[in-house]
């Protein structure tokens, strides 16, 4: 869309002239206004060396230099302008210059070129919006020593913007918050950090994702083509978040990327080179997956250069105090709620239970937990907003001889019960708290004898 927009609006207006010169000093591009002034026709000039053209020409200094020469003064065949020469660079190497000059009688130029240079930045801000990393190390919560390790092998990382990073860790423990600070504390932090959840995208579209695609590559393929995640990160960061649910026929691409940090389009030939970090990330044993020959074990190599181990929530308990008093006050805020803390006693049954979802089930735990305190009018958790948690004493058997249903029937019941005493057994409340409507909930209250007299 940028690009079409500078052909269109800039590099095509009689305001200006505009002009593109490769490294070698032939004329890649020319716009129609600078041919006009000329007086010859595009094949007269595109191809041919630009000494040729216009011998006085600021284009050929700037390619040996390598520096800008701008804001000086050009006439040409009658006509006065204001030009500048601008070095092109790509991946770090001069590759051409662009010049362009704007007619000192036409004030509407200024104007035009303000215009476009708003809307160039507003599209330049809105993809740094929506492709930065919002999280830093400050936000990675805890003072347990295998914490403190891994944010300290973490920090030193980021400090090596060039090395692959591959994050370890059961679900929710957190590996995207420590793939975005890692970005954001590196010298690329103005530079995109782009996600990319491998077990989301279906594996025909996975590649077109990551590497993009031209016109016409496929049925559905936007006109144009696209360019792909590779592209968007360059300079950047890409995290490729689920790495052990790709393909080994992605898994081979990937590799070939990693290898020479370039790629094609899908339907393409030409060559596209990026800059960017890659930060990998797994839930899965992807040594056990290598003995099952379902990931390949040179990628497996390429990917871990650094491992950082993010350890489950079960390991770090001494940790939940610190995390608790960090949530409270943002989901406070989050559910338009006013609990001021959480009770010594609710505080010991979260240090009981294993945390299978890690971090983000005590997330959901305490939002939970809020609400329920909240519209009863608690003003901190207590261990009656915990009752769902099913927190079992250590002494106590988890083995029951009772079936699956009768089980569930009765966790059911016991939920019933708590929400309608959290509510002061109003109704309403019970069934918003419960996520299903009024009626559903009278034919459950009625399926497990619990009566609604005092509704």
């Amino acid at each position: 869309m940028v690009s079409e927009l500078l052909v269109s609006e800039v590099l095509d207006t009689n305001a200006m002239t505009a002009l593109i010169v490769s490294k070698d000093g032939t004329v890649d591009f020319i716009n129609k206004t600078y041919l006009y002034i000329l007086g010859k026709s595009e094949e007269e000039v595109i191809g041919q060396h630009i000494g040729d053209i216009t011998p006085e020409s600021k284009t050929l200094t700037v390619i040996k230099t390598g520096k800008a020469i701008v804001g000086y003064n050009w006439s040409m065949n009658g006509y006065t302008m204001i030009a500048c020469a601008l070095p092109l660079i790509r991946n770090e190497e001069l590759v051409g210059c662009f010049a362009y000059s704007l007619f000192m009688d036409i004030l509407e130029a200024k104007d035009l070129v303000d215009n476009i240079m708003t809307e160039l930045n507003m599209y330049r801000d809105e993809v740094r919006n929506l492709h930065s990393a919002r999280y830093s190390f400050e936000d990675i919560i805890g003072k347990s020593e295998n914490i403190e390790e891994i944010k300290y092998l973490a920090q030193r990382a980021a400090l090596h913007p060039s090395i692959t990073v591959l994050i370890n860790g059961e679900s929710g423990t957190g590996k995207e918050l420590f793939a975005q600070a890692i970005h954001g504390a590196s010298n690329r932090y103005m530079m995109p950090f782009i996600r990319v959840n491998c077990a989301a995208i279906p594996e025909h579209l996975l590649e077109a994702e990551l590497f993009g695609y031209e016109d016409g590559a496929f049925t559905g393929a936007r006109k144009g083509g696209s360019p792909g995640k590779f592209e968007l990160a360059n300079g950047g960061t890409i995290f490729l978040d689920e790495i052990g649910e790709m393909s080994l026929a992605m898994q081979s691409k990937l590799l070939v990327f990693l290898q020479e940090r370039e790629f094609e389009r899908l339907g393409g030939h030409k060559t596209v080179r990026v800059n960017v970090r890659v930060i990998a990330a797994t839930n899965r044993n992807l040594e056990e997956m290598i003995s099952q020959q379902k990931f390949r074990e040179d990628l497996f190599y390429r990917l871990n250069v650094l491992s950082l181990e993010i350890p489950p929530l079960r390991e770090r308990l001494e940790d939940i105090p610190l995390l608790v008093d960090y949530f409270i006050p943002k989901l406070n805020i989050e559910l338009k709620a006013s609990v001021s803390g959480i009770s010594d006693e609710a505080l010991g049954m979260l240090s009981k239970y294993n945390w299978p979802g890690n971090i983000r089930e005590l997330v959901n735990t305490l939002q939970r937990a809020i609400l329920l305190a909240d519209m009863g009018a608690y003003p901190t958790i207590t261990t009656k907003q915990l009752r769902f948690m099913k927190i079992k004493d250590l002494n106590e058997s988890v083995i029951s001889p009772q079936t699956l249903k009768s089980l569930m029937r009765d966790y059911e019941k016991q939920i019933l019960t708590q929400a309608l005493a959290e509510t002061r057994q109003n109704k309403t409340k019970t069934a918003t708290i419960l996520d299903i409507d009024v009626s559903s909930l009278y034919k459950k209250l009625k399926q497990h004898g619990l009566t609604a007299d005092n509704s």
